[in-house]
């Protein structure tokens, strides 16, 4: 039997080669930090309290918000203390648990999935709105928090298993696949391969169900008699941008087989996908009018409430 071993502690490098610029990023990533957290609990406190937005829309919208304020607070409040202080170092176990961060990702992006298919239930087929019923919804997101989490069991198993002879210091500021690897003396190729096999099923397969859901939209609106359809159309316009802007940098990252691409170019669309995109919910949730008039009447009821 093979001897397993690995580090009782692994060491996060981050951007520690910035040296003292370190420090100029602490700034500016804490006040989108901040803002992105703001943001998308606004828009979950939104959707539980104004009837109005008790809708299959809103409520995976809520799903994605809640994701997106999980993932942030998962990364971004460890790298901004380790910024200004020497390389943090975390337990193996707790690099291990941290594993599961990457279901809360492949759930954002079967969320997003659901969300296309209930624009495509509300635009193409308006009348049979009962295909998106309550209980259908709560199905369609129970499946998404739960399966990429169970899929992630054996991931994590088959890294402990692993045998570590290449130092403890891990090129990120979280316990990322591919620098992790790096440091194991054992064939990964076939652990490599189903990461591959996980991304094709949950990100390209949830990229699969939201461009053929947008596609018949796009098709049913640009027909010389779908006026009233353009309309809607337009009215949810803003989440085809947010069902699109989280593919890009994922699928780079994670959709290909093998690790041959740098680490630090990963480390960098790591850093702008956990920080920048978080904030897209809420930017483009204020271009819908709805959820606009929602906020006025929240904020409306706050000043009656404070003159009473």
């Amino acid at each position: 039997m093979a001897n397993l071993s690995h580090p009782s502690e692994l060491v996060l490098l981050g951007f520690s080669s910035l040296g003292g610029l370190q420090a100029l990023l602490y700034g500016p990533f804490l006040t989108l930090y901040l803002l992105a957290f703001m943001g998308n609990a606004i828009i979950i406190v939104a959707v539980i309290a104004d009837t109005h937005l008790h809708t299959p829309m809103y409520f995976f919208l809520g799903n994605f918000s809640l994701l997106e304020v999980l993932l942030t607070m998962t990364t971004v409040p460890r790298m901004l203390s380790d910024l200004p202080a020497p390389p943090p170092r975390v337990s193996f176990t707790g690099c291990m648990v941290f594993y599961f961060y990457f279901s809360l990702g492949s759930t954002a992006f079967l969320i997003l999935s659901d969300m296309a298919l209930d624009r495509f239930v509300a635009i193409c087929h308006p009348l049979r709105g009962t295909l998106m019923s309550w209980a259908v919804c709560v199905r369609l997101a129970g499946a998404a928090w739960a399966s990429p989490f169970l899929a992630m069991v054996p991931t994590v198993l088959s890294r402990a298993r692993l045998s570590y002879c290449h130092g403890n210091a891990i090129n990120h500021f979280f316990c990322d696949n591919a620098p992790l690897l790096q440091l194991s003396c054992s064939n990964t190729s076939l652990l490599e391969f189903w990461d591959f096999v996980m991304a094709l099923a949950f990100v390209l397969s949830s990229f699969l169900v939201t461009r053929i859901s947008y596609g018949y939209i796009v098709s049913a609106v640009l027909l010389p008699s779908a006026s009233s359809l353009r309309k809607a159309f337009s009215t949810h316009g803003s989440h085809l941008t947010l069902l699109f802007t989280g593919y890009g940098s994922t699928i780079f990252l994670y959709g290909r087989p093998g690790k041959p691409h740098s680490v630090d170019l990963n480390k960098t669309i790591a850093l702008v996908t956990s920080v920048l995109t978080r904030l897209n919910p809420f930017i483009l949730t204020l271009r819908n009018e709805t959820f606009k008039a929602v906020l006025r009447g929240q904020v409306q009821r706050l000043k009656d409430h404070h003159k009473a």
